[in-house]
């Protein structure tokens, strides 16, 4: 079995809202992506946030504890049990809000209002995550 570890972010705006992308065109996800060779999680973060919806003024709040999974099957149905990830979230906040992805298979970046965020999500250990941190958000 295959394995990698992605940094990502759960990012709010000013109006509360968090960010979610399409991945594939056939999936939805909070935006995250593997390390490159000699990144820190963070770093990881930093950059595929970037790629995938073009913010790059982020406040640091907090890092999450890591959680793991598989990867999502193409088309966006099911797991892919060939790779298991490790995942690494951090809390940003942003004033930024025009979203523009730089990341072909990324295509679409969109603020969400918070309780939507857990059912747009395609995995479900995503959405568990995100439940799991509602609480911590709602004093953000």
């Amino acid at each position: 079995m295959k394995r990698n570890i992605s940094g990502g972010g759960v990012i709010i705006n000013g109006e509360g809202k968090i960010l979610v992308v399409n991945q594939n065109s056939d999936s939805w996800s909070l935006p995250k992506g593997r390390l490159n060779p000699g990144e820190t999680p963070l770093q990881a973060a930093r950059r595929e946030i970037y790629e995938e919806t073009g913010l790059k003024d982020l406040q640091l709040v907090r890092e999450f504890p890591p959680y793991e999974r598989f990867t999502i099957a193409l088309g966006g149905k099911g797991e892919d049990t060939s790779t298991r990830k490790t995942i690494y979230f951090f809390l940003f906040r942003t004033q930024q809000e025009q979203l523009q992805s730089h990341d072909p298979d990324n295509p679409e970046a969109r603020w969400v209002d918070r309780s939507e965020v857990a059912a747009l999500l395609t995995h479900p250990k995503d959405a568990a995550f995100f439940r799991g941190i509602m609480a911590e958000l709602s004093v953000i």
